[in-house]
């Protein structure tokens, strides 16, 4: 039972994850933390960062997590466990391969068609919704703490984080590192 809810669920994410990992973000978070209750917001928290640190995209990495806990949270061993995450991970990215794989051949004959030229317009905004609804999603307590030295710390960490990467084209490792290492003086001191 677990397997097949693992293989539908992300198979669905993979379906209608438009724009990344990042846009997958939300409809992970509304599946596996809301409706099915496999891990909780915290544990949500912690693979988005996790994610983002760890090589590879950041939806194929929590669909791994994700499907370990989940098989693991359901009383199954360790060898099932990989099972599920296997699963999940090939759930997730199994309808962009079949998707990408038709629309290759697709877009060869057909690139400069107006209709087409116009179907993609229309998908910019929403991959702008998705979007910034995976950024307003990950603006919670469990984030930015709850003392206010916790929210003012992370709250200037976030604009240092925005303004680095967006103003000064700074690579996102060295302010993934940076931020990582100055919270981590932070809170040593608190």
């Amino acid at each position: 039972m677990i397997f097949w809810q693992l293989f539908k669920t992300f198979f669905t994410i993979g379906l209608f994850g438009f724009g990344g990992g990042y846009g997958m973000l939300s409809l992970i978070q509304n599946r596996v933390v809301n409706h099915y209750g496999w891990i909780d917001i915290q544990e949500f928290t912690d693979i988005v960062a996790v994610s983002q640190m760890t090589p590879g995209p950041i939806g194929i990495n929590s669909a791994t997590y994700v499907g370990y806990m989940a098989v693991t949270n359901a009383g199954y061993s360790e060898p099932y466990a990989v099972l599920g995450s296997l699963l999940a991970s090939f759930s997730v990215i199994l309808p962009s391969f079949i998707l990408m794989l038709a629309i290759s051949i697709f877009f060869i004959k057909h690139s400069k068609h107006p209709a087409v030229q116009r179907v993609l317009a229309w998908i910019r905004p929403v991959i702008i919704g998705l979007l910034a609804a995976a950024v307003l999603s990950l603006v919670s307590p469990e984030n930015f703490g709850t003392s206010t030295n916790q929210i003012v710390m992370s709250a200037i960490l976030f604009a240092a984080a925005f303004i680095m990467t967006f103003r000064f084209k700074w690579n996102p490792i060295l302010v993934i590192v940076a931020a990582g290492i100055t919270g981590g003086l932070f809170y040593s001191l608190i």
